[in-house]
């Protein structure tokens, strides 16, 4: 369950750049929503840099970052995707991709310079991205007989929703979206109105 039905991600994609001894990193963020557009955008880049030496990459997807993913991409393990995913937990991000491209400048950089440079590749993108707080909600389809919806109107009101569609029928049929964290409490209240029904939909981040 979650505790809060907020949570944070970036409005948009982000880009900067780190050098270290000849060495390029080019951190490419990124908004997504499923795993489906991250791999999408993995298999973009890769064709846009595709005379890079490295494509590594992170990515964190989901209200509670459900899905987690990271890739060295034949540096040493350990030492990019790690710090990559450490940037958006610093952050403190979901639905974030992060691919940090890079360029060989001739000089190995070692363990610990191959971390500190993709941690700090990292942390400039998401330094610059427009950070924003979403909001989960849940939608519903509500249907009641016409003879109760000063009833379902006034709930909705005190619980502070407006209807998203108003659908009339044989009956009254009325789609609703619930903050996350007041659905239980507002689906209990609507079930004390006679006749009702009620049926789940989706969720989604607005």
């Amino acid at each position: 369950m979650l505790l809060n039905d907020t949570f944070k991600t970036i409005a948009k994609k982000n880009e900067a750049l780190y050098k270290d001894k000849g060495s390029r990193f080019i951190a490419l963020a990124f908004s997504v929503k499923d795993e489906e557009e991250a791999k999408k955008l993995l298999e973009d880049i890769k064709k846009q840099y595709y005379d890079a030496c490295h494509h590594c990459y992170a990515w964190a997807i989901g209200p509670t970052r459900e899905s987690q993913r990271m890739n060295d991409d034949g540096e040493p393990k350990g030492t990019a995707g790690k710090p990559i995913f450490g940037q958006i937990l610093s952050f403190n991000l979901t639905n974030v991709l992060i691919v940090v491209v890079r360029y060989f400048g001739g000089i190995k950089l070692g363990v610990s310079g191959l971390i500190k440079a993709y941690k700090t590749a990292s942390r400039l993108a998401l330094e610059n991205a427009n950070i924003q707080s979403v909001t989960i909600h849940d939608y519903y389809k509500v249907e009641f007989e016409y003879l109760y919806m000063n009833d379902v109107m006034r709930l909705l009101k005190e619980e502070s929703i407006i209807p998203e569609e108003f659908l009339h029928t044989n009956c009254c049929q009325v789609v609703i979206a619930i903050r996350k964290n007041n659905t239980d409490l507002v689906i209990q209240r609507l079930k004390l109105i006679k006749t009702i029904d009620i049926r789940y939909l989706r969720s989604l981040y607005n």
